[in-house]
């Protein structure tokens, strides 16, 4: 009787030239690309809390000025049923900002009107901008009068203009105001990181108004519903250039 033994396959040996080779500056790139990934995720983690961290701040002086805006109203309506009472009349303090929309063109335009309309920055129809109220600004106006539109905005008109048609002034670029950080990023030294302080300092002509509308870009605004009734004629002689004063708002309304 024949036995077999069976053998295993002796498996020969591997020698080092066979095995696969990868270049030095590959694995540095891998590497590198590791490190990368790793602080991209640890930035990611910090930002995120960082956001959370502005986030509350932003809401916080949002309640802020709600309470300062309610509060102001609430004086003015206290001041003038006091003095209807005592039978006198309440005069409201003069308005410290000015809206001012161009509603005319460039033809037989003067030089010096044409000026004054780009030292505003109304360089086009239908632009419009915010402008602190002193003597030397007033003076302007009545220089550009004919030209432009011009009153008295109140808090919703000022909302609407930089929540609708706001954008930002940044590297000389024309951005939209939809992100927070680009507000802080440009204004952030003046204390100035969110849309409700820009807000904010226009409506109450702030420290730093003039930072803050040199920020904004001019309001780019449609024509109004219905067409101008015409330009030629004063507001109070039943045109459309000149002061509005508080119907400013109604006219803005119409264009935004």
């Amino acid at each position: 009787r024949l036995t077999f033994f069976a053998f295993p396959h002796a498996v020969p040996a591997m020698s080092a030239a066979a095995l696969p080779r990868v270049p030095e500056s590959l694995l540095k790139k891998r590497k590198t690309q590791e490190k990368i990934a790793v602080e991209r995720a640890a930035k990611a983690i910090e930002d995120k809390k960082a956001k959370k961290v502005s986030r509350r701040e932003y809401f916080k002086r949002a309640e802020t000025y709600v309470r300062e805006y309610r509060r102001t109203e609430r004086d003015i309506i206290r001041l003038k049923r006091q003095a209807r009472k005592a039978g006198n009349f309440y005069v409201e303090p003069e308005a410290k900002v000015a809206l001012l929309v161009r509603i005319k063109g460039i033809n037989a335009v003067s030089p010096k009107v044409k000026k004054v309309l780009q030292l505003f920055r109304l360089r086009q129809i239908n632009n419009a901008v915010f402008v602190k109220l002193n003597k030397p600004t007033i003076n302007m106006i009545r220089i550009i009068e004919p030209y432009i539109a011009y009153g008295y905005p109140n808090l919703k008109t000022v909302r609407d203009l930089v929540y609708k048609r706001g954008y930002g002034k940044v590297n000389k670029s024309r951005i939209p105001l939809s992100d927070n950080a680009t507000i802080e990023g440009v204004l952030g030294s003046l204390g100035v990181i969110c849309i409700e302080d820009v807000i904010h300092e226009i409506v109450t002509c702030g420290d730093n108004f003039k930072q803050v509308t040199n920020f904004l870009w001019p309001f780019k605004l449609n024509s109004p519903t219905g067409g101008w009734t015409k330009k030629t004629n004063s507001f109070i002689e039943g045109g459309d250039y000149g002061n509005r004063a508080e119907y400013i708002n109604k006219l803005v309304q119409s264009m935004t």
